[in-house]
């Protein structure tokens, strides 16, 4: 310990040197104010706290006051080289929080309505979720790492931070509008289980996945055009594509929405392209390129099955013609020839009547070049 002491010297040093001791505060340097720079970290996690026991200026390490009974965070260090801890207590507010903090902040599972009093700087993961926040106004402008502020009360994104490097997490929220959000986020955005309509606002550069599933989403107006990671608008209310990112790096998938058509649906999907239980009648539109197509739970694949169910195949006794019918719809579903797969489902909505074997059989001969 080294005690620096310039003016009036009533100060009771023992004591700080003590309350230092009771809490394993080693390497620390006393300042002519009474705070305290410590080399090292500060460990006061779950220890009854109501108040902080000493005031700090400088800590290089990690300092942790989480799971205690804290209403204040009144003499906690301006500076914190590591993580800052404050998760699990009873904060209303951040009034006296660091300035800058090196690692993470956690002020997670308190009773925050705002995020006024924040660190002006965070290099890496801002936590803020379980709260009751209303508003992010007073958050970083910029974080090193993810921003978690899922599971709070907000409605809007307005204050968010404006470049996030890692995940953007606001899911479980009242959000009606994205306006407000990050311009760059380097890894996911996931904004599911709100109360979205549209995505305008949306980031325009996201360096991993978009994950907007469970809202009540009517359009995908207002996205971003290219998504390095996985695109999921799942579980929403979507009727057509249009507007869905050009280009996808993972998996797309529209899964249980309303859509009648895959107009709008991206260029590019380099995974699995999902669009089953919906209300598809044909797949035209589809990806020029991706990994693989899932289309169950549609009416389209209820055509194909008619090949299968039908009486007039129940009536072909030739196991020939039956092999012949069988390896189109194998061989075409497999091969991905998505043209004659529609072709294929054009002429089955055309049937009004049960066609016989011989008007079928050369049917698929002679339109669809079977040999």
């Amino acid at each position: 310990m080294k005690y620096i002491k310039t003016f009036n010297e009533s100060t009771n040093i023992s004591e700080i040197e003590a309350i230092c001791n009771e809490y394993n505060i080693k390497n620390f340097i006393i300042n002519e104010d009474d705070s305290i720079d410590v080399d090292g970290n500060v460990d006061l996690f779950s220890k009854g706290l109501k108040v902080l026991p000493l005031k700090f200026r400088k800590v290089s390490g990690n300092f942790k006051c989480s799971f205690n009974k804290l209403t204040s965070l009144k003499g906690s260090p301006q500076n914190v080289g590591g993580d800052f801890e404050c998760n699990s207590n009873q904060l209303t507010s951040l009034e006296g929080a660091p300035k800058n903090v090196g690692g993470d902040f956690d002020c997670s599972f308190n009773q925050l309505t705002s995020l006024e009093g924040s660190p002006q700087s965070v290099g890496g993961d801002f936590s803020c979720h379980r709260c009751q926040l209303i508003t992010l106004e007073g958050a970083p402008h910029t974080i090193g790492g993810d921003f978690d502020c899922n599971n709070n009360k907000l409605i809007s994104l307005e204050g968010s931070p404006q470049r996030v490097g890692g995940n953007f997490f606001c899911y479980v929220n009242q959000l009606t509008s994205l306006v407000g959000s990050p311009q760059s986020i380097g890894g996911n955005f996931s904004c599911g289980d709100n109360q979205l309509t549209t995505l305008d606002g949306c980031p325009q550069s996201v360096g991993g996945g978009v994950y907007c599933i469970f809202n009540h989403l009517t359009s995908l107006e207002g996205g971003p055009q290219n998504i390095g990671g996985n695109f999921e608008c799942s579980s929403n209310q979507l009727t057509s594509l249009v507007g869905s990112p050009q280009r996808v790096g993972g998996d797309f998938s529209c899964s249980g929405n309303q859509l009648i058509t895959l107009d709008g649906a991206p260029k590019r999907v380099g995974g699995i392209f999902w669009c089953d239980s919906n209300n598809l009648k044909n797949i035209y539109y589809l990806p020029k390129y991706y990994k693989e197509l899932f289309i169950p739970n549609n009416p389209i694949t209820k055509i194909i099955n008619l090949f299968t169910s039908s009486n007039e195949y129940g009536r072909i006794s030739n196991r020939e013609d039956k092999d012949l019918i069988m390896d189109f719809i194998d061989r075409e579903m497999i091969q991905q020839d998505i043209l004659l797969v529609n072709r294929l489902v054009e002429f089955l909505d055309d049937i009004d009547k049960p066609k016989t074997r011989e008007e079928l059989i050369e049917l698929l001969k002679n339109n669809y070049e079977i040999r």
